[in-house]
């Protein structure tokens, strides 16, 4: 093919060689002498491409020859090989039947594992229908169940309800008449109160009757010794030492009812404290200090024993000591009139929970003298003044009513000296709780200042944080209890990140005056970039001036970045 086609090129040479030497014959006989360069060069070029071209055929015709010897070479060579290729055959034709036979083996073994694959899809679809007819029928029944219970619910919602308005009706009636004896109480307080000052008015009369009277009579006195002829400075020095040591065989008297109220005091403090031991101790070790009750009951006949012989009025005054913590206990409190009020101190009276922090022992000096007989605080009713009932019902309804409202979440309006305060009652140092450029892994803390704004006592008990926050935030906050104006509690919060993203949110608060809350943030880090120079100006300058200005860019960010 190659051949064939070079002698074609050399042909078709030939015929453009003969064109162009009969277009020079015409050019000379024309004396067009631009067009005879150019003629001339194309027959030059002719030339040298027809020499090429036959240079090209004489080469493939060497070729040609060459590859016709290998070829009858390759003949000759395959005719002596002629034996090998017909044993090659024969192999050849043998591993086509073993190819065929392992494909029949392989084609029997794939049917019977289609069949067992078709027979396990027919069982599974088997089970497939009984499950689901199985859950139908559980669904079915899970449906009249639930129709049975609804209907059962319903009952006894109707009944809840019935013994609701029952109930309710009973608390008004309960209601009513707690009002009314509550008004009953608040009356018979007033009157005791007017009476009181009315005594008051009257003992400050006597003693001042009693001040005239002691003035007058010595006067008297003087007169007397003057008419007499006697020495009446002496007389006089006399008559006051006289009064002195009455006045101080009074104040041992007072000494020694003090020291008994004391004693007595004393001895109320360690039955409080035994009554706690008792209840925090085992069944164990109430058995095994039940041998301690005689030795107990001896060491109370001894104290009484001592305290009859330091007192010289024991009798009357251990019954006083008795009738007046059962009797005046609250009167006392109330009006400051009583003698048992200056002495007995206010957590005998009361039980505080200051009795914790006072000194108290395993084995007290005096055992309570009646920690088996009977409880002076627990003062029948029948016995009880009416005073001291009213008195102790309407402060234990006042802070029931405290307690129930501010758990309950019931403000009321917050009114101080005619001024009612309307903004929030408390403030937080700093205002929004914000955690930023966190890295996760790592534990940050804040701690927070809550002032109370308000015009008055106020208290603080913490809700919560917002729900998607919990796995993020933690707060520890003791409650203070009671917070005046201007004062402030403290609270950590702890931020533990776990994910690397922008979390907000708040902490709720609620506070006797309503419920308030402190923002909180978490900011992941961030490139924050700006430039110092919003307009670049050159001012005024002249032809062929070089000016040159200065741009910072900041990047007030945790996280660097690039630019250009």
């Amino acid at each position: 093919d190659d051949l064939s086609t070079c002698q074609q090129r050399i042909k078709m040479l030939a015929k453009q060689l003969s064109y162009v030497d009969a277009e020079i014959e015409e050019e000379e006989a024309a004396a067009n002498i631009a067009a005879l360069s150019r003629l001339r060069a194309v027959r030059r070029r002719l030339c040298t491409e027809q020499e090429q071209e036959k240079d090209f055929e004489l080469k493939i015709a060497l070729m040609l020859k060459e590859s016709l010897l290998q070829l009858w070479q390759t003949e000759t060579e395959q005719g002596k090989h002629e034996i090998f290729h017909e044993q090659l055959k024969t192999a050849e034709e043998e591993l086509e039947t073993q190819y065929q036979e392992r494909a029949e083996v392989r084609i029997r073994k794939e049917k019977i594992a289609a069949l067992q694959a078709e027979e396990n899809h027919r069982s599974r679809e088997k089970k497939e229908g009984e499950a689901q007819k199985e859950c139908e029928e559980r669904h079915k029944k899970i449906l009249e169940d639930a129709k049975r219970n609804h209907e059962k619910a319903v009952c006894f919602l109707r009944k809840s309800i019935a013994r609701i308005h029952e109930k309710n009706a009973k608390e008004g009636v309960k209601t009513q008449e707690h009002m009314e004896r509550r008004i009953q109480a608040v009356l018979s307080l007033k009157n005791s109160i007017t009476s009181n000052r009315e005594k008051l008015q009257t003992l400050q009369a006597w003693k001042k009757a009693m001040a005239f009277e002691a003035k007058k009579q010595e006067m008297k006195m003087r007169e007397a010794v003057i008419a007499e002829g006697g020495n009446v400075a002496k007389e006089m020095f006399l008559y006051k030492r006289l009064l002195e040591h009455e006045k101080e065989k009074e104040a041992s008297r007072k000494q020694q009812k003090s020291r008994k109220i004391e004693i007595v005091t004393k001895i109320l403090q360690e039955k409080a404290s035994l009554d706690k031991q008792k209840r925090s101790q085992s069944c164990a070790k109430a058995v095994q200090g039940g041998g301690r009750r005689d030795g107990s009951l001896l060491r109370r006949t001894k104290t009484w024993q001592y305290i009859e012989k330091t007192c010289k009025q024991s009798a009357g005054a251990i019954s006083q000591v008795k009738k007046g913590l059962r009797m005046n206990s609250l009167f006392s409190l109330f009006f400051g009139k009583g003698e048992f009020s200056e002495n007995i101190p206010h957590a005998v009276l009361h039980g505080s929970d200051d009795d914790e922090k006072e000194e108290t022992l395993a084995e007290p000096e005096f055992p309570g003298l009646w920690s088996q007989e009977c409880d002076l605080l627990k003062i029948p009713k029948g016995e009880m003044d009416p005073k001291q009932l009213a008195t102790r019902t309407v402060k234990k309804d006042i802070f029931e009513q405290k307690r129930e409202a501010f758990q309950a979440g019931i403000f009321h309006k917050h009114i101080v000296s005619g001024h009612e305060y309307k903004g929030r009652a408390f403030y937080s140092k700093p205002s929004c709780i914000h955690f930023e450029d966190f890295d996760v892994g790592q534990i940050y803390k804040k701690k927070i200042v809550l002032i109370n704004a308000s015009y008055s006592i106020n208290y603080c008990r913490l809700v919560g944080i917002s729900e998607w926050l919990k796995d993020f935030i933690s707060i520890h906050f003791d409650p203070p209890g009671k917070i005046p104006a201007g004062m402030s509690c403290e609270l950590v919060v702890t931020f533990k990140p776990v994910i690397n993203e922008t979390l907000e949110g708040e902490v709720m608060f609620m506070a006797q005056t309503g419920s308030f809350s402190v923002p909180l943030k978490c900011t992941t880090k961030r490139c924050i970039l700006a430039l110092d120079k919003e307009l670049i100006d050159f001012g005024s300058h002249v032809v062929g001036e070089t000016i040159s200005r200065t741009i910072n860019l900041t990047n007030s960010g945790a996280l660097g970045t690039r630019f250009k």
